[in-house]
């Protein structure tokens, strides 16, 4: 049995979580929205054709704000398709799909409501420009009096959408974008779209588009030089950062969050670049609004895409996730938690069906995969401070990492007095006895030990067997100060306080 310890002290605060790192994407791709969210005439379907067995499934994980609608889709994109009694079919270049526009802003905003969730809108920034950005604003946020507010409420909106987290475009900088562009380009129209946004409504937050992944021969110079620019009127920087194990190195895949520390602490660092050039008294916070697992469909989808070219909701991206899959999920989550000051957002992506912790049958049931539980415990009981703890471990090294420790954790202290530790057995093989010193919480008493394991790492949920991966409850119980954290194991352990 590994051995490792872990200290935490209630001075060893990071920042208070930002609820919004909760967050989840829908995009109209795949079957995200059509019989995902939105399927008329299924027997759990609501008034406005909302799935219900979706809905509970949602507000069980907490999501506190779902990015909407791309993603690729949106630098194509129309918003005033999407509103309105007529709503023509176009095509999307990104998906190589037909979207019909059945389900659009209003239904979103309506859903959200249902969902118990923030809205967080992105416009078209490729095919389109900051007049554009700053209509659909005025559309949404814009009491009444003008044409466009006027046109929200003649569509059944009496009062204004009030959306106010805002996404200025999606990865610009990939060849693979409607209207990609030179940072320079970028800078420039993020700039003056987030200007003119904030001038119809000062109360909105604007994300900027930072680099699409680590790996862009960009990056770096991409995040300089659009903050160079932009930093005075915007508010945070995107990330996106996919993690995949396509050779079967599970070892090398559960070391990947180093890969994700290091993108994160270099945005951060160049952020306080540009702020110490500028002596500027703002910060622009790291918005991580696309993260997950993604590699298990990819064959399937260039099937798809040759036989069925422009058809509507089709499964793509449809990744059936595995147990070790919500290994990583885990130590991502564990992550962002350690770097709580300076992500305030964070869209697992996506939600319902594209690589997404929920999937659906059309017609039929809904279930939640396996990449589901960590991120449902972490919303749960992941709200108040993050705490740094200090942790010794056994380590190992990989093809791609080296020094990589076997367990690895965060904590969050609530400001009820409840204390929790997320944290991660990486090791396959052996059992790690975790010797825990909350020398700051002579009163902790140790209230409930959530373990999600499975003998196999490739072990599914389905529609007929949707609890083969779930969580378990273990018995409450150290021996001198110690927890056994079973092998390959992702574990919540809580304990109360005095508050």
């Amino acid at each position: 049995m590994k051995h490792a310890s872990l200290i935490l002290d209630k001075d060893f605060a990071i920042s208070k979580v930002d609820e919004r790192i909760y967050g989840s994407f829908i995009e109209h791709l795949g079957r995200a929205v059509y019989t995902g969210i939105y399927e008329p005439g299924h027997p759990a379907a609501d008034e406005n054709g909302f799935r219900k067995d979706v809905l509970d499934l949602i507000r069980q994980l907490g999501v506190s704000c779902v990015r909407y609608p791309g993603g690729n889709f949106v630098s194509g994109f129309n918003w005033e398709d999407s509103v309105g009694d007529k709503r023509p079919a176009r095509l999307d270049l990104a998906w190589k799909t037909t979207e019909t526009n059945a389900f659009g802003l209003h239904e979103f905003v309506r859903w959200c409501e249902k969902a118990g969730t923030l809205p967080m809108y992105a416009v078209n920034l490729g095919t389109r420009g900051p007049k554009e950005a700053k209509e659909v604003v005025e559309y949404c946020n814009h009491a009444s009096g003008t044409r466009l507010s006027d046109m929200r409420i003649q569509n059944g909106a009496k009062d204004p959408l009030n959306i106010k987290l805002w996404c200025l475009g999606n990865e610009m900088d990939g060849p693979w974008q409607m209207g990609a562009k030179t940072a320079q380009e970028y800078a420039r129209t993020a700039c003056e779209a987030s200007k003119l946004m904030k001038w119809v409504d000062p109360s909105i937050e604007t994300v900027a588009c930072g680099s699409s992944h680590s790996h862009m021969p960009t990056f770096g110079d991409w995040e300089y030089k659009v903050l160079d620019e932009c930093y005075d009127t915007v508010d945070y920087m995107s990330l996106h950062r996919y993690y995949g194990n396509p050779t079967g190195d599970t070892k090398d895949f559960l070391a990947s969050t180093l890969d994700l520390d290091g993108f994160i602490k270099t945005v951060a660092g160049i952020s306080r670049a540009v702020k110490g050039k500028k002596h500027s008294n703002r910060t622009v916070n790291l918005s991580l609004d696309e993260w997950n697992v993604w590699y298990h469909s990819n064959q399937d989808d260039q099937k798809l895409y040759k036989e069925q070219p422009w058809g509507s909701a089709l499964p793509l991206l449809q990744d059936v996730y595995n147990f070790e899959d919500a290994l990583l999920v885990g130590l991502i989550l564990i992550t962002i938690l350690k770097n709580a000051d300076t992500v305030k957002i964070a869209c697992m992506a996506q939600l319902v069906n594209v690589i997404a912790p929920i999937m659906t049958r059309a017609g039929g049931g809904a279930w939640a995969q396996t990449i589901f539980y960590p991120l449902m415990h972490a919303s749960k009981y992941g709200r108040g401070t993050s705490l740094m703890p200090l942790i010794s471990s056994p380590a190992f090294s990989t093809k791609s990492f080296t020094d990589v420790p076997t367990v690895d954790a965060a904590a969050v202290t609530g400001e009820d007095g409840s204390l929790t530790v997320f944290t991660v057995n990486r090791d396959l093989e052996e059992d790690a006895l975790l010797k825990l010193d909350l020398r700051a919480y002579d009163t902790a008493k140790f209230v409930g030990h959530t373990a999600l394991t499975h003998g196999d790492l490739k072990a599914v949920n389905t529609e007929d067997d949707p609890f083969n991966v779930a969580p378990a409850e273990l018995a409450p119980e150290t021996c001198d100060g110690c927890v056994k954290l079973p092998k390959a194991s992702w574990n919540v352990l809580r304990f109360e306080t005095k508050a």
